[in-house]
């Protein structure tokens, strides 16, 4: 296996509002921000992979106008998931791990304020006794929450602690779009929502876009004194049918986790769109007290579909290069209920060099 790590990392986030930039103008300065970052040319980059979804852009082929942001002259070598993020650097990292190209740049963008973002995300569910029902994704976290509280696993005080400290790390953070300043009795004291869950207990609506780039052995040396290196990568997936479930539980993750080597994890950057999904991971991921949880603010603050999940992989590569960390864990969901995960480990030096 090839060491691969992690060595540029740009994203770009923002409420929905009208008028909102397309997915090229969204695009075209993160990558050159990755450009100035890397001191590459397109020319430099081996393979291209983007995510995002032609259901929310609601045209076909899609992702092809954002190729435009890369520039067409000459080709590129470029492929594209109808999945978060998170997975297109799956993808580029399976192409490095081939020998075909050394270096690779992942990008995702999704414009989640053109249509109804969590009713048209019924269409990921089981096609035959979910999607006829068209139910929004805040309802179906509401019923896991729920299963939750009624199973003694977790209550309200715990999902407003969860969501209190998120927004209280994201006053450090520019790109978050909820911010601090409340306690948790004053959060406790807010209106439901979908009960169990109240607005702070749900990812907000969010535009935006992300880049990841990808380096093999001595490409990453060139571009990062200290670069993130990837040392384990797996995800799984749960059925798509909510009744075939147990809500409380996420054995995807579980299982994801069990590939993987934390031991020594200091930092936990988790995709969890709703305060108790956090709860959830956390268990099934085996997360001690001392591994600190989503210092960026996580996706409680800001949650750009098709980005969301790749960027808890930014935010932890970024503490690696700044020594702040030694090892962390960055994880992706997609899908219903945490259906879908992907956990990446990415730790300050490779094997090669214990």
């Amino acid at each position: 296996m090839r060491d691969v790590a992690v060595v540029g990392f740009a994203q770009r986030q923002m409420p929905d509002f009208d008028g909102s930039p397309t997915c090229v103008e969204m695009l075209v300065p993160i990558l050159a921000e990755i450009y100035e970052q890397t001191g590459w040319t397109r020319r430099d980059v081996g393979f291209w992979c983007s995510g995002s979804s032609d259901y929310l852009a609601g045209r076909s082929f899609s992702f092809v106008q954002a190729v435009d942001a890369i520039g067409v002259t000459p080709p590129v070598n470029e492929s594209h998931v109808e999945m978060d993020l998170a997975w297109a650097m799956y993808e580029a990292w399976i192409k490095i791990q081939t020998g075909e190209v050394d270096t690779a740049v992942v990008y995702a963008f999704g414009k989640s304020s053109a249509g109804v973002l969590r009713r048209t995300l019924a269409l990921q569910l089981d096609p035959y006794t979910m999607t006829p029902l068209w139910p929004d994704t805040v309802s179906l976290a509401g019923l896991q929450a729920r299963a939750g509280i009624d199973a003694g696993l977790w209550d309200e005080r715990a999902m407003a602690e969860v969501a209190n400290r998120s927004l209280t790390d994201a006053e450090k953070n520019d790109y978050s779009i909820r911010k601090g300043g409340s306690s948790v009795e004053e959060l406790l004291a807010r209106p439901m929502y979908a009960d169990p869950l109240r607005k702070h207990d749900c990812s907000p609506v969010t535009d935006g876009a992300a880049a990841i780039v990808l380096a093999a052995g001595d490409k990453a040396y060139e571009v990062r004194d200290k670069p993130a290196w990837i040392s384990g990568l797996s995800h799984f997936v749960d059925s798509p049918s909510i009744g075939n479930r147990d809500l409380t539980r996420s054995p995807s993750a579980a299982n994801a986790a069990a590939k993987v080597d934390l031991n020594g994890v200091e930092v936990a950057e988790l995709h969890a769109p709703f305060s108790h999904q956090e709860l959830i991971l956390r268990r099934e991921l085996g997360l001690g007290d001392d591994v600190r949880i989503n210092p960026s603010g996580g996706a409680l603050t800001s949650n750009p579909m098709f980005s969301g999940g790749g960027i808890r992989i930014g935010e932890t590569a970024q503490r690696i290069w700044s020594g702040e960390v030694a090892k962390g864990v960055a994880h992706a969901t997609s899908g219903a209920a945490l259906q879908q995960n992907l956990l990446c480990v990415l730790e300050s030096s490779t094997g090669k060099d214990a």
